[in-house]
């Protein structure tokens, strides 16, 4: 082989030395460089007969050079490499310019194996080529790593892809690194722009110094639901959302010798707003008929104290006029004042008798309750009312509102009576716009409602009125006693918050309801 090398040096290294000069690298180095390079190279002519080989290159192909010099490079081929590459081999080559590219060949032993080959020309002092060195390795392994890696990875991705959940890795900076069709369909669908950090934040509010604990410990969280309110007139949907961490090792270079790692969360976000959807018919039902039974009993009280109102105003007249004649002294009145004390007798005993008939409101046990749900139950409890008269209901709740302590049927009886004042008043209006607008809001102390309506209003003398029992704007001779806004304070009262009329709002009627945010141990309401 050597000899191979000394018959081509002059034409490529010139006499003794490499460049010619006696202090740089003696000649022998170099052959004992090459023969030694643990990369397969080897010498050709001009038609590729090849004339030198080295040690590595009987390694990688299994050929030894008393079998292979001589021969032709196309030896080594599969012949399944495509013709355009051998095209492009020989027309950069022949250009004096250097080829690079995978090649399939076959082993002397029969197995193929991919070959990552350098092919350049070598130019004589003339600049005209006389022969090829091509150096190649065995790269099939890392091939195959490769491969196996990227079907893993496009594996991974269909079985995310075709889960009917959003499915999606998340890094500790908060960052996707991995989703599916499904999560993508959420951006879309939730417009609260990325939905991971949108989910990521309800979370860590929800879950607050324990979503650190679990982080910490991977443990992983389940059945975490959330409602999320729609935009505009879209209904709420709901999700249940699961996560489990995982520790990745680090794959750049600054990890090599470090062997740092780095913690990635799954987070899968489940749509369940169809079974929430079915237990909320579920739970419609029962209100419907708790609220009918409340409403009944509720309906009794205002008759009889209504009633009770009715009697006690005459009664008030005949106490007047038996202290009138007991003053005056009028005997012979003596029959006339005997009557009144009967008639007054008469009445005080009915009006035991009547409160004695008035239904005891049971005690209520305060829980966490959610504002949203309550006034979303009350506006299904009124949707047929609201839609037969036509009326625009604008509904704008605050995402994850934080919850109250309050009873949740107290409650719905306190917003139903509200709404249904708003639609009262609308279907006493001669205006154009029929508009009920509903708006949640909430800060670091208090959660604030807002209930409006596009009606008459209530005048500017009549605010503080509304709130007295038996008080009504109503036209005489409706069958409401004027309860309603009395009931509706009292229930407000009872959770420490506070109902106005807003004086500013002059397009009808605004109730502003504000209730404070938990402090202390649940108590009873009484």
């Amino acid at each position: 082989m050597e000899s191979v090398i000394d018959e081509l040096a002059p034409n490529f290294l010139g006499n003794g030395t490499i460049n010619g000069n006696d202090d740089k690298m003696p000649y022998g180095l170099f052959v004992e460089a090459v023969e030694q390079a643990p990369i397969a190279i080897s010498i050709t002519d001009k038609k590729s007969n090849i004339l030198y080989v080295n040690e590595a290159f009987s390694k990688v192909t299994g050929y030894h050079s008393s079998d292979i010099l001589g021969e032709n490079e196309s030896i080594l081929s599969d012949k399944s490499t495509p013709r355009e590459v051998y095209y492009d081999l020989w027309h950069t080559i022949t250009a004096k310019k250097t080829w690079h590219g995978t090649l399939c060949n076959r082993h002397k032993s029969g197995h193929r194996y991919l070959a990552d080959l350098t092919i350049a020309p070598m130019l004589d002092e003339q600049g005209v080529i006389t022969h090829f060195i091509g150096m190649h390795r065995d790269i099939t392994q890392s091939y195959e790593s490769e491969k196996k890696v990227i079907n893993h990875k496009l594996l991974i991705e269909s079985v995310i892809n075709s889960s009917p959940i959003a499915m999606v890795v998340i890094d500790d900076q908060d960052r996707v690194i991995l989703d599916n069709h499904n999560y993508k369909a959420l951006v879309t669908d939730l417009d609260k722009g990325e939905p991971a950090a949108f989910f990521l934040q309800l979370l860590r509010n929800e879950m607050g110094d324990l979503w650190q604990q679990i982080q910490k410990n991977e443990l992983g969280f389940n059945n975490r639901e959330f409602r999320i309110e729609g935009k505009g007139n879209r209904r709420p949907h709901w999700f249940s959302c699961a996560g489990n961490w995982f520790i990745e090792n680090e794959v750049n270079a600054d990890a090599f010798f470090d062997n740092t790692s780095k913690q990635y969360l799954i987070l899968t976000i489940t749509d369940i707003t169809r079974q929430r959807r079915q237990m909320e018919e579920l739970h419609l039902q029962t209100l419907k008929t708790i609220m009918a039974e409340d409403e009944r009993v509720r309906s009794i009280r205002e008759t009889l104290l209504g009633a009770m109102h009715q009697i006690q105003m005459p009664m008030n007249q005949i106490r007047a006029a038996e202290q009138l004649l007991k003053h005056k002294g009028m005997d012979q009145q003596v029959g006339l004042l005997h009557s009144l004390q009967q008639i007054q007798k008469s009445g005080e005993e009915a009006l035991k008798t009547m409160e004695k008939c008035i239904p005891k409101i049971l005690q209520a046990t305060i829980i966490p309750v959610n504002i949203n749900q309550i006034l979303h139950d009350v506006l299904l409890l009124s949707d047929q009312q609201i839609l037969s008269k036509g009326i625009d209901v604008h509904w704008h709740p605050m995402p994850a509102l934080p919850n109250i302590l309050g009873s949740e049927n107290r409650l719905r009886i306190l917003f139903k009576q509200l709404i249904d004042n708003a639609i009262d008043a609308l279907s006493a209006s001669n205006h154009g716009e029929q508009r009920i607008k509903i708006s949640t809001e909430a800060d670091a102390d208090m959660i604030f409602v807002c209930i409006e309506d596009s009606g008459p209003g209530i005048p500017f003398e009549k605010r503080t009125k509304v709130f007295e029992p038996f008080y009504t704007t109503r036209p005489m001779g409706s069958n409401q006693a004027g309860m309603g806004l009395v009931m509706a304070k009292e229930i407000i009262t009872q959770h420490q918050g506070f109902i106005d009329i807003d004086p500013a709002y002059t397009q009808g009627c605004r109730f502003k309801i504000s209730f404070p945010l938990p402090r202390q141990e649940p108590r009873r309401l009484t």
